[in-house]
This record gives C-alpha cells, structure tokens and sequence, in this order.
C-alpha cells in the first residue's frame, strides 16, 4: 500500500449536503403535487334541547346488537327500510325519524339505515340515539 498516507483517508469523505437539498426538494415536489382528499363526515343534527312543547310525531327505526331492523316494533329487511320510511312519510310529511341503535351494532347497518332515510327525502329530521341496553 504505498503512496497512500493518512491525508487520503480524510479526503474519502462523503459531503451529504447535496443529498439532503434533494430529499428535501422531493419533499416539497410531493407535497405540492399530492391531492388531498376531503373527507365528508355523517350530516346527523342533534337532539332538540329546550322546553317547547314536542308534537311526538316520529318514526323510531330501531337497529339491535345482531342487525335486526324494526321500524315502528316491526322486524323489517334492510331492503324494505326506504319503503316503510315512504310509506309513512306519504301519511304524515311532518314526522321526524328517530334512529335508535345499540351499543353493538354494526356501523354499517346504522349507515344504510341513515341513508335510506337520506334517500326518502329527509334532509333534516334524522336523529340517532345510542341505548344503554340491547334492543
């Protein structure tokens, strides 16, 4: 190994000043091109709070810990959920839907039933309320 000498060894160093400027220009090209994707939340208004007399008039759709759905104390198919939420909104277009789950049921079922309720023509008048005991 002649001709090398200590000074060599020192010079051998990597500068990693250029490779930091480019992860950091890839950090700024990335952020710039990604798309960020707004997320929509559930439209679900909140029980009235106040002292006005209510006029009592509504649906309870009640959705239990094993995905059974009743409607007015009735087992109804999830299917047939827009149909019974029609039928009676035909009979009295001023009744509010009340949405009763428990505590174990799946998500997915509360959504459907929402968006039945969605599809019938409620934009306001949904509400959803979570039971301390199994339905």
């Amino acid at each position: 190994m002649r001709g090398r000498n200590r000074s060599d060894a020192a010079m051998a160093e990597v500068s990693m000043t250029p490779m930091l400027d480019i992860v950091f220009i890839l950090l700024i090209f990335f952020m710039v091109t990604s798309a960020f994707t707004q997320e929509h939340a559930i439209k679900l208004e909140p029980p009235a709070v106040g002292t006005g007399i209510s006029t009592g008039r509504a649906m309870l759709i009640e959705i239990s810990e094993d995905s059974v759905v009743r409607v007015n104390g009735r087992a109804t198919d999830i299917s047939a959920v827009r149909g019974a939420i029609e039928r009676v909104k035909a009979e009295d277009p001023e009744i509010q839907i009340a949405i009763q789950v428990a505590p174990k049921a799946k998500t997915g079922v509360i959504t459907l039933v929402r968006d039945a309720a969605y599809a019938a023509g409620y934009t306001e008048g949904v509400s959803l309320a979570l039971t301390t005991r199994a339905l």
